[in-house]
């Protein structure tokens, strides 16, 4: 039987119980209807799963004992970062959401010149912490017990300013070389997802200039929201994470 798991911020490697409060709580109580006894899984994005059990409920907390952790094993041999260019409502939802269950290491959001979506410093903010959960519960759903980051996002010309040539590929349908012919080298690759419109030339001509290498998933052009979790599980496919 599979037991359900939840996340929590908290420190838990020496701690023996522990408080759930809030969205924890509620959902825990409420929605998947637990009670005193119950086992669950608890992790807070250090790698471990942490074997538990419901010790009491309480109206505004529940109370968990601490068993027994051990290392998830979950995680993709090759630490892929997305570059994913924000794209609108539930489509970036759905992009972080299945590059986080397809084992993505971290996600950063990219504002180029055709992406519509436009934050200021408190939408921002808004939109990180929602991304963030996005994140969080796919890692429950998937198993996973390391939690990707998402950074504070970044114009195509800042991201490519600080990027690693020999590390990264941008997704183009019209590249001549595919990605299922890339060849993996080291542990760490990003891939670089544009918007719904593509990059402007503008924006393709600081890629050529900074050596970035551009690849094709194929004859067929994705969506933004589809194109980084088809890519991800190219690159898990050649490097044993499937």
């Amino acid at each position: 039987m599979r037991r359900s798991r939840i996340y929590t911020p908290q420190p838990l490697l020496s701690a023996d119980t522990i408080e759930l409060t809030g969205a924890a709580s509620h959902y825990l109580t409420r929605v998947l209807r637990l009670s005193r006894g119950d086992p669950l899984i608890v992790f807070n994005g250090d790698g471990r799963d942490y074997s538990a059990q419901i010790s009491e409920v309480q109206s505004k907390c529940v109370l968990v004992r601490l068993l027994e952790s051990e290392v998830s094993g979950k995680e993709s041999p090759l630490k892929i970062t997305l570059v994913q260019a924000i794209c609108k409502g539930d489509r970036m939802d759905y992009a972080l959401q299945k590059a986080t269950e397809l084992g993505v290491f971290c996600i950063q959001p990219l504002i180029s010149d055709r992406v519509e979506v436009r934050l200021d410093v408190a939408r921002q903010a808004k939109r990180m912490k929602h991304w963030q959960g996005v994140v969080i519960s796919a890692c429950e759903q998937s198993g996973r017990a390391m939690v990707p980051e998402v950074k504070p996002p970044l114009s195509m010309f800042e991201w490519t300013a600080e990027a690693d040539d020999s590390r990264c590929v941008v997704l183009d349908p019209l590249a001549e070389d595919k990605l299922s012919g890339l060849l993996v080298g080291g542990d760490a690759i990003s891939i670089v997802v544009g918007p719904e419109g593509g990059f402007t030339q503008e924006e393709v001509d600081a890629v050529r200039l900074n050596g970035l290498m551009a690849v094709s998933l194929g004859p067929r052009v994705l969506r933004t929201e589809t194109a980084g979790p088809a890519a991800i599980a190219v690159l898990q496919a050649k490097t044993g994470g499937f």
